[in-house]
């Protein structure tokens, strides 16, 4: 089975990937991948999984990801990095003060490419936001969007959860995310194949 090569240069989703890649022989390499501007993640995904082919030229996966807020049309979607450089966490909570409705999702598209082909692996998360930033900063964070963010069903931010929380929570864990997808669909079809 050849080696899979994750190029992030996000210590979140290392992490994230360490615990769904278990079974899986996936080595990681630390680079900024170029973004193309897009609101669409999977051209963005198709992107950074070629440029990443170049790189390691060995099979690997690019994620990317949005976050998208129903009571601001979406916003800040694809731009979501772009959206905490500029206004961050304390300008995004600004524009939803006094909104009712606190509906909000993560979406995601996981591109793996072997050379020849590529595949997708889409996830929704599902979740509210908290009206102030709660919970510390900790080595696991993937973005500052968890100070924020309630997943569906929790009462807390991922920041506020303790350790095995986070764990037993992981918004690609509880919900079908593009990492769970992926890792299923390589342990069928090419680990198993």
């Amino acid at each position: 089975m050849e080696e899979i090569v994750f190029v992030t240069h996000n210590k979140g989703k290392v992490k994230s990937a360490e615990k769904h890649f278990k079974n899986l022989k996936i080595s990681t390499f630390d680079y900024e991948l170029d973004e193309p501007r897009s609101d669409d993640l999977q051209v963005i995904a198709t992107a950074k999984v070629k440029q990443a082919f170049q790189i390691v030229k060995k099979p690997c996966i690019a994620l990317d990801s949005g976050f998208f807020i129903d009571e601001l049309n979406g916003f800040p979607r694809a731009f979501v990095n772009f959206a905490l450089d500029s206004i961050g966490i304390d300008g995004i909570l600004k524009l939803m003060e006094g909104k009712a409705n606190r509906k909000c999702c993560f979406k995601e598209c996981l591109a793996f490419y072997d050379g020849k082909d590529i595949k997708y692996f889409f996830g929704t998360h599902p979740g509210t936001l908290a009206t102030e930033k709660m919970g510390p900063d900790k080595e696991e964070k993937w973005s500052d969007l968890w100070f924020i963010f309630k997943q569906e069903g929790c009462e807390k931010t991922i920041a506020q959860m303790r350790s095995e929380e986070v764990e037993d929570n992981r918004i690609a864990v509880k919900s079908d995310g593009a990492m769970k997808k992926f890792a299923k669909w390589y342990k069928e079809n090419i680990q198993n194949g």
